[in-house]
């Protein structure tokens, strides 16, 4: 018998599963490791003004509405299909907020009702003519969202509208738990359930494998098309509330820059999906991604970057996140139809 032929010893396959094991943990933790070192290389520039609570409770603040948004699109993400619309149902929300509270007088809670239930139509409309009329989920979506785009403008004639109800503003930003917005703890929240959902619940577990394969979760019994049709419409609902938060940012609501957050959401969705749980789309890994990227841009806004930075490190970060998730994944192809 040849040494070839011998079959391994115990110890080295305890060994060679040893490596394995590291090398997983590495992979999972990877991304944390790289936003820690942003933070210990920014705070050494930066000691005073970058290392202190403020910065950061203005950087976890800030970015809730991110986050949100990042969450809302990485559940159509986890079955497979793309939902490109999640930034203009922001938006939509956040003016009919402003319409109906500052234009039309409303209480400020029945319009936050019907700010969630125009996201529920526009995810609806989006799974009809994705499912029914089997159309790719990247082209309805971006159709959709464009349509979206158009009725912001009509109803805002094409206007930032401020003065939203300050009960709002309140219990968004104003209210803070140790320094921080309470919009933030509303962000983690979520993601907690999100998270939760995806590994201790059927519905969530229905999800995943519609993701990982349709034909096989067909044959086993999972009702595809209405599991991908609740992912779109949860991904408008949760865009709609993101549009509420950002409503309560800003007090006012702008028919435009809530589209800004679109590709940011993607790139962050996607690198997300290199950490925690790598090879998926999962909460905490999101959340993680967009407090890496907004680091990133605020610590070289502080030295002096030009505002051009930012489209740089979104767009960069989105193409790098993309290639990072596919070589998780071995390279094989993603199955968005």
């Amino acid at each position: 018998m040849t040494t070839l032929d011998m079959p391994a010893t115990p110890d080295a396959t305890a060994k060679a599963s040893s490596t394995i094991r590291w090398k997983k943990e590495v992979e999972r933790f990877a991304l944390v490791a790289a936003w820690l070192t942003l933070v210990i290389l920014f705070g050494t520039l930066m000691p005073e003004s970058f290392l202190s609570w403020r910065n950061f409770s203005t950087m976890f603040g800030s970015q809730a509405v991110l986050v949100v948004l990042t969450l809302a699109i990485i559940i159509p993400l986890t079955s497979g299909d793309f939902d490109l619309s999640g930034a203009s149902a922001l938006t939509l929300s956040a003016m009919l907020i402003a319409v109906l509270n500052v234009k039309l007088g409303w209480p400020i809670f029945p319009t936050l009702v019907v700010a969630l239930i125009s996201g529920v139509l526009i995810g609806a409309v989006n799974a009809v003519f994705v499912l029914y009329f089997r159309i790719h989920s990247l082209i309805v979506t971006l159709g959709v969202g464009t349509f979206v785009n158009g009725a912001i403008l009509w109803i805002s004639d094409s206007q930032t509208i401020s003065g939203v109800s300050m009960g709002l503003v309140e219990w968004v930003i104003i209210n803070r738990l140790f320094g921080v917005p309470l919009a933030f703890y509303y962000a983690l929240l979520l993601a907690a359930v999100i998270w939760y959902a995806l590994e201790y619940t059927i519905p969530g577990r229905k999800l995943l494998f519609v993701g990982r394969g349709r034909e096989v979760s067909r044959l086993n019994g999972i009702p595809v098309d209405r599991v991908r049709a609740t992912s779109f419409i949860l991904s408008g609902l949760i865009s709609a509330f993101a549009g509420m938060l950002y409503a309560g940012m800003t007090g006012s609501a702008d028919p435009l820059s809530g589209l800004n957050l679109l590709l940011p959401a993607f790139a962050a969705a996607f690198l997300g999906a290199t950490t925690l749980s790598p090879g998926r789309f999962n909460a905490f890994g999101a959340v993680i991604a967009v407090y890496f990227l907004v680091t990133g841009i605020t610590g070289l806004t502080m030295l002096g970057a030009k505002a051009y930075v930012q489209n740089l490190f979104y767009g960069g970060a989105l193409v790098i996140a993309v290639s990072l998730s596919q070589l998780v994944r071995n390279r094989q192809p993603q199955d968005f139809s």
